[in-house]
């Protein structure tokens, strides 16, 4: 595995007025919930990509950028899925964290995108965000959720 490179992706924290973070449910993984994430194309720089990233996955683009993460942060696929996602070429993800201020209203939502990748959406409070998301990726919400800590809108 440690041959294998990592895909570098972005990952995207939106915030409501009230604090609560924008958490949806994958469609192929029920009951597993994440923030809107995607892979980095080629020649694209990460700010960008996020932008990108949320507009595909959530039908909205009304978001302001309050902060970025300082570094990159990684997560590892396990053995049983890896040679199934992104083709096997991957050992997992490293990622770039923005975290945005939602500007719109719930109605500018809409995950019934060209390609939709979630069944349902809800506002979550963010020490909730590392249970919610799929097991192997816990240790990495919880270095986001940590880093932006001083940036939430105390709910």
């Amino acid at each position: 595995m440690s041959d294998l490179p990592y895909r570098l992706g972005v990952g995207i924290i939106l915030m409501n007025a009230e604090g609560l973070i924008f958490v949806a449910e994958r469609i192929d993984t029920p009951g597993a919930w994440q923030m809107p994430q995607g892979g980095i194309d080629a020649g694209e720089d990460p700010l960008p990509a996020a932008f990108r990233e949320l507009e595909e996955e959530t039908g909205t683009s009304k978001a302001e950028l309050l902060v970025e993460s300082r570094g990159w942060l990684a997560y590892d696929l396990p053995e049983e899925i890896r040679g199934k996602v992104w083709k096997g070429r991957y050992r997992g993800q490293k990622q770039k964290w923005f975290l945005f201020r939602f500007t719109g209203s719930d109605s500018d939502i809409d995950i019934a995108t060209e390609h939709p990748e979630f069944s349902a959406w809800k506002w979550a409070p963010p020490h909730l965000l590392p249970e919610m998301i799929v097991g192997f990726k816990q240790d990495l919400y919880r270095q986001v959720v940590a880093e932006f800590l001083p940036h939430f809108v105390k709910a």
